[in-house]
């Protein structure tokens, strides 16, 4: 008799939101134990599509961002990922993903700025000064992981490129290409594309704020989000752009995607706060990809100390 097994990052169909849940479970049908068999999936195809770019050593430096908690094993930062633009399912970016071409790549800044033009990725990141840094990822699905990002903070990125004094917000775009991504010319799309995102200037230029351009000391996988994402860890997950083509500085608050799809339920802060319930499930607690259980969940992903002066008198359930 053939008894199939799910990893145990895979979350039941019932603690998650029904558009956003597909298990992709064809990969992950040996072994129950998480950190022993995220090694052992190595050889799989998913693996195999995952690298089918040849990931390059990020030369890096260690920082000091490190909450000293056990890192998601790489198999499942890699395998178990949303982004639309490749599928629903969680296994559908590392299945579809190897399509994007990465290089060269360019990001076009505008708006509120004196320093506006198409950007060659190189121009923009200094990759003789990239730092290593270890954030909790928290998704409002309820699962979270925990990953060694490599990149620069954002506000370096951002006095590059010169914001005007009266530019209140950034505002980011994914690249929303048909020939490379699956997703985005489907019939029936989740989202309205391009995949659109935005940060408030103080909460850009906060310390915390990354840019990532690797993981686990190489570049970004594609369907992590190569080859530059955005990281805010304070935030759930949605917030943390991937795949980035325009900065776009702005005085009014922007658009985000999840927000103009589902206004109900995906507000424009998006602060992880277990305070506040989405209205199809609690955010009380949640899952750590690779452990069995559940541990409760931390106001702004345990960051509060570094954030939440910035939201200081604000109703936190009103500006969720």
């Amino acid at each position: 008799m053939f008894i199939k097994r799910t990893k145990s990052w895979h979350l039941s169909e019932n603690e998650v939101t029904p558009e956003a849940v597909y298990l992709d479970r064809r990969r992950f049908m040996t072994g129950a134990g998480a950190l022993a068999g995220a090694a052992a999936l190595a050889g799989t195809g998913a693996l195999q599509a995952a690298t089918e770019r040849q990931l390059k050593t990020l030369p890096h430096t260690k920082s000091a961002f490190d909450p000293g908690e056990t890192l998601t094993p790489y198999d499942a930062v890699t395998n178990y990922n949303n982004y639309y633009e490749f599928g629903t399912g969680k296994g559908d970016p590392s299945e579809n993903a190897w399509r994007l071409k990465v290089s060269p790549w360019t990001v076009k800044v505008d708006g509120m700025t004196d320093k506006p033009g198409d950007y060659a990725l190189e121009d923009l990141i200094d990759y003789s000064a990239l730092e290593e840094r270890i954030y909790r990822l928290r998704c409002v699905e309820a699962w979270s992981m925990v990953i060694p990002w490599l990149g620069v903070p954002l506000s370096g990125v951002l006095k590059k490129v010169a914001p005007q004094s009266g530019a209140k917000y950034v505002a980011f775009e994914t690249l929303a290409d048909k020939g490379q991504m699956p997703g985005v010319k489907s019939f029936f799309n989740v989202l309205d594309w391009p995949y659109r995102e935005g940060l408030r200037m103080d909460e850009a230029m906060n310390e915390l704020t990354f840019l990532a351009v690797g993981l686990y000391g190489k570049e970004l996988p594609n369907q992590n989000g190569a080859p530059i994402r955005l990281v805010v860890p304070w935030k759930y997950g949605f917030k943390s752009i991937k795949s980035i083509v325009r900065i776009h500085f702005t005085d009014k608050e922007p658009k985000t995607s999840w927000n103009m799809s589902a206004p109900s339920e995906y507000g424009f802060y998006s602060n992880v706060n277990p305070r506040v319930s989405h209205p199809r499930w609690s955010q009380a607690s949640e899952r750590r990809i690779g452990e069995f259980g559940k541990r409760k969940t931390l106001m702004f992903n345990g960051y509060a100390d570094q954030v939440a002066h910035m939201y200081d008198g604000m109703d936190l359930a009103k500006y969720y």
